[in-house]
Protein backbone atom coordinates (compact mmCIF):
# COMPACT_ATOMS: atom_id res chain seq x y z
CA UNK A 1 0.00 0.00 0.00
CA UNK A 2 0.70 3.58 -0.35
CA UNK A 3 2.31 5.24 2.48
CA UNK A 4 0.14 8.47 1.05
CA UNK A 5 -2.88 6.62 1.94
CA UNK A 6 -4.47 4.62 4.77
CA UNK A 7 -7.79 2.82 5.67
CA UNK A 8 -10.05 3.09 8.50
CA UNK A 9 -13.02 1.30 9.38
CA UNK A 10 -16.06 3.31 9.68
CA UNK A 11 -18.88 2.20 12.68
CA UNK A 12 -20.85 0.14 10.09
CA UNK A 13 -17.58 -2.11 9.65
CA UNK A 14 -16.85 -0.29 6.17
CA UNK A 15 -13.53 0.25 5.01
CA UNK A 16 -12.46 3.57 3.36
CA UNK A 17 -9.64 4.61 1.47
CA UNK A 18 -8.13 7.92 2.80
CA UNK A 19 -5.35 9.97 1.31
CA UNK A 20 -3.14 11.22 3.78
CA UNK A 21 -2.68 15.17 3.99
CA UNK A 22 -0.35 15.06 6.29
CA UNK A 23 1.12 14.00 9.78
CA UNK A 24 2.63 15.94 12.97
CA UNK A 25 3.25 15.74 16.63
CA UNK A 26 2.37 17.65 19.04
CA UNK A 27 4.69 18.14 22.29
CA UNK A 28 2.44 20.02 24.19
CA UNK A 29 -0.07 16.68 23.88
CA UNK A 30 2.69 14.56 23.32
CA UNK A 31 0.53 12.72 20.83
CA UNK A 32 1.09 12.38 17.08
CA UNK A 33 -1.89 13.31 14.56
CA UNK A 34 -2.50 12.49 10.94
CA UNK A 35 -5.13 14.78 8.96
CA UNK A 36 -6.98 12.52 6.68
CA UNK A 37 -9.53 13.00 4.05
CA UNK A 38 -11.98 9.69 1.83
CA UNK A 39 -10.76 9.23 -1.55
CA UNK A 40 -14.68 8.97 -2.59
CA UNK A 41 -15.23 12.43 -1.76
CA UNK A 42 -12.02 13.42 -2.66
CA UNK A 43 -12.92 14.60 -6.43
CA UNK A 44 -16.69 15.63 -5.27
CA UNK A 45 -17.11 20.19 -6.13
CA UNK A 46 -18.42 20.35 -2.40
CA UNK A 47 -16.35 20.70 0.94
CA UNK A 48 -15.02 17.87 1.69
CA UNK A 49 -14.94 17.16 5.04
CA UNK A 50 -11.34 16.73 6.59
CA UNK A 51 -10.51 13.93 8.94
CA UNK A 52 -7.93 13.83 12.22
CA UNK A 53 -7.00 11.32 14.21
CA UNK A 54 -4.15 10.74 16.80
CA UNK A 55 -1.77 7.95 16.60
CA UNK A 56 1.33 6.39 18.16
CA UNK A 57 3.65 5.20 15.72
CA UNK A 58 4.42 1.60 15.53
CA UNK A 59 8.46 0.47 14.56
CA UNK A 60 8.51 0.37 11.41
CA UNK A 61 6.72 4.10 10.87
CA UNK A 62 3.39 2.65 10.41
CA UNK A 63 0.35 3.93 12.24
CA UNK A 64 -0.60 2.12 14.94
CA UNK A 65 -3.68 2.68 16.31
CA UNK A 66 -5.78 5.83 15.69
CA UNK A 67 -7.73 7.79 17.94
CA UNK A 68 -10.56 10.08 17.96
CA UNK A 69 -9.70 14.02 19.55
CA UNK A 70 -12.06 14.39 22.14
CA UNK A 71 -11.27 17.19 23.94
CA UNK A 72 -12.00 20.70 22.79
CA UNK A 73 -8.76 22.54 23.51
CA UNK A 74 -6.50 20.30 21.46
CA UNK A 75 -9.18 20.46 18.90
CA UNK A 76 -8.29 24.06 18.56
CA UNK A 77 -4.49 23.21 18.40
CA UNK A 78 -4.92 21.03 15.35
CA UNK A 79 -7.23 23.73 14.01
CA UNK A 80 -4.46 26.17 13.70
CA UNK A 81 -1.84 23.54 12.32
CA UNK A 82 -4.41 22.86 9.55
CA UNK A 83 -5.07 26.58 9.02
CA UNK A 84 -1.26 27.21 8.60
CA UNK A 85 -1.19 24.39 6.25
CA UNK A 86 -3.97 25.96 3.93
CA UNK A 87 -2.42 29.35 4.03
CA UNK A 88 1.36 27.88 2.87
CA UNK A 89 -0.66 26.01 0.32
CA UNK A 90 -2.33 28.78 -0.75
CA UNK A 91 1.08 30.43 -0.83
CA UNK A 92 2.45 27.45 -3.19
CA UNK A 93 -0.06 27.52 -5.50
CA UNK A 94 0.24 31.38 -5.59
CA UNK A 95 4.18 30.95 -6.61
CA UNK A 96 3.19 28.73 -8.82
CA UNK A 97 0.99 30.71 -11.22
CA UNK A 98 3.50 33.56 -11.18
CA UNK A 99 6.07 31.70 -12.42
Amino acid sequence: MDENYLTIVDEDGNEILCEILFTFDSDEYEKSYVLYVPIETKDDDEEVEVLCSSYISQDDDEFGELSPIEDEEEWDMIEEVFNTFVSNMEEDEDEDDDE
